[in-house]
């Protein structure tokens, strides 16, 4: 299988490189010019494309042929960074191509996720002072989702909770909604947020669905477990 890694340099994305190689996958890769050499690693075993995600040109290039586009939502800046690189993927993927994206817990596709006092609040003031020194623009990546969820290709948006360093606990689970208890640990390694991504390629169950994941070996997800054992 072809994959494509849009996003490729970052932390998340060299997880999505290294899973999808460790399954046999041929695997194109695009980050920015100035990024290059965090990939080095992989030279020789990866195609690789540099350019700005959102450069319709440079995906139009990196996704032709490919069976799979995984892309890493970054909604970088305030020039519609993420809406920009999700236009662009919907626009030249192949025909029924497998898309996943990735994103935060703050997107909400059907309005039924719920949220704590805190979590809105700190959403708010983050989300505002980031915008203010415009080095971040969590609205374009609400709007990227909007876009995504209003077509017709094979997407799935995968939503992350808090992300952490460390060896792999396995696939994490899922849930359609923020607020269900079995997503309360609310914190996940950043390996298996991108092993959950590179296993939905494969998950035709998860075609038009946005799951919320959260580790599997987390407090709330292990007391889900025993509950639904019993």
């Amino acid at each position: 299988m072809k994959v494509c890694i849009i996003g490729a340099s970052g932390k998340l994305g060299e997880y999505l490189v290294q899973h999808a190689l460790d399954r046999g996958h041929q695997v194109v890769g695009v980050c920015r010019q100035r990024s290059v050499g965090k990939l080095a690693a992989f030279a020789g075993r990866i195609t690789l494309i540099p350019g700005q995600t959102n450069d319709r040109e440079v995906i139009a290039r990196a996704v032709a042929g490919c069976d799979a586009v995984l892309t890493v939502l970054a909604p970088w800046g305030v020039h519609h960074y993420a809406s920009g690189t999700a236009q662009a993927v919907l626009d030249y993927a192949p025909p029924g191509a497998r898309l996943v994206f990735s994103c935060g817990w703050h997107i909400t596709r059907d309005g039924k996720d719920t949220y704590s006092r805190l979590f809105k609040a700190v959403l708010k003031v983050a989300g505002w002072l980031a915008r203010l020194i415009r080095v971040v623009d969590l609205d374009d990546q609400v709007e990227a989702c909007r876009r995504i969820f209003a077509s017709n290709t094979r997407w799935t948006v995968v939503r992350g909770s808090d992300l952490e360093e460390g060896e792999s606990q396995g696939l994490p689970v899922w849930s359609r909604h923020v607020g269900d208890p079995i997503l309360r640990s609310n914190l996940t390694r950043r390996v298996d947020f991108a092993l959950f991504m590179t296993e939905a390629i494969k998950n035709d169950a998860l075609v038009h669905e946005a799951p919320a994941i959260v580790g599997c070996q987390t407090a709330s997800a292990l007391a889900h477990g025993s509950h639904a054992a019993s």
